[in-house]
């Protein structure tokens, strides 16, 4: 993957698809306004993307959707192992999808490739593991260990 060169990037980044709708309840939005502002590649100057402007309104929706959810208990209430098992699952797809975040990180942050693909990228994976993997240790339980034998 470093082995791309800078017109390589170039055309991968040119191919992404930038969605710049809100996501409220599940779903991509436009801001209830219709109002929209340019993402603007820092880098180079260039527009990215129109994003949805949301204000108040989305928030008011956003919040009550995420009160929803909260309270369906689909997460909040979920066995912490299996809450463990999709974070896991988020740091395998970040994975897999290595270049495509790298290319987004850099377009928006104007960050050096390189450093998008070899440290922020793999960094958000690393750091969706680490918190599924605390899941199950947070709960004052002592992990088992094996008897413990004295010489």
């Amino acid at each position: 993957m470093l082995d791309y060169s800078f017109n390589d990037w170039k055309s991968r980044a040119a191919a992404l698809p930038l969605r710049g709708q809100a996501f409220i309840d599940g779903k991509f939005v436009d801001a209830i306004s219709g109002k929209t502002f340019d993402s603007i590649n820092p880098a180079t100057g260039a527009v990215l993307t129109a994003v949805a402007e949301c204000d108040a309104a989305d928030i008011d929706l956003a919040v009550a959707a995420g009160r929803r959810a909260f309270e369906a208990g689909s997460w909040s209430r979920m066995a912490p192992a299996d809450r463990k098992a999709i974070l896991l699952r988020l740091a395998e797809l970040i994975r897999e999808n290595l270049e495509e975040m790298a290319l987004l990180d850099f377009l928006d942050m104007g960050k050096l490739i390189t450093d998008a693909v070899t440290i922020d990228a793999p960094g958000s994976a690393h750091f969706f593991q680490w918190y599924a993997e605390a899941i199950d240790k947070i709960y004052d339980e002592i992990a088992p260990t094996g008897p413990v034998i004295w010489h």
